[in-house]
């Protein structure tokens, strides 16, 4: 028996709409990573990209647990030396929260420019609605 190699043609790529609503973030992002890279198909390698596009809704209503609203802060720098800024959790979510669904995805994905085109393929909004109805998107709960 042979093993089937899945060229870039032939790949099946679907759209799914999963629904943040008091979820929790590492757990959303870990199966949403997982979709964006494919794991779930039979033909998975971790060489390609088969995964699928997703697209998150109402990512400002994802939850924490424990204290981490109070502790976890997010990391920027301008390149210059001591230009380091960090931003806690509660104020990035009051100014774009998607942002904070898409580094925890970045996170779980390659560093590699394979990891970098996975990652285009994820679509975060702050409201109910997208503008990918024309995709007919499929609803996953996790």
């Amino acid at each position: 028996m042979k093993t089937a190699v899945v060229n870039a043609s032939n790949i099946e790529r679907k759209w799914f709409v999963v629904d943040a609503s008091d979820l929790v973030l590492g757990r959303l992002a870990s199966d949403v990573a997982g979709l964006l890279m494919g794991k779930g198909k039979a033909a998975y390698s971790p060489n390609q990209d088969h995964g699928d596009f997703v697209i998150v809704i109402n990512a400002d209503k994802v939850v924490l647990t424990g204290n981490k609203a109070d502790t976890k802060s997010y990391f920027r720098h301008s390149g210059k030396p001591g230009e380091e800024k960090f931003r806690p959790f509660k104020v990035q979510m009051e100014l774009d929260s998607s942002v904070v669904i898409k580094k925890a995805v970045h996170g779980m994905c390659p560093k590699t420019p394979l990891g970098r085109a996975i990652e285009k393929k994820l679509f975060v909004y702050s409201g109910a609605e997208h503008p990918h109805a024309a995709q007919k998107p499929a609803t996953i709960t996790l």
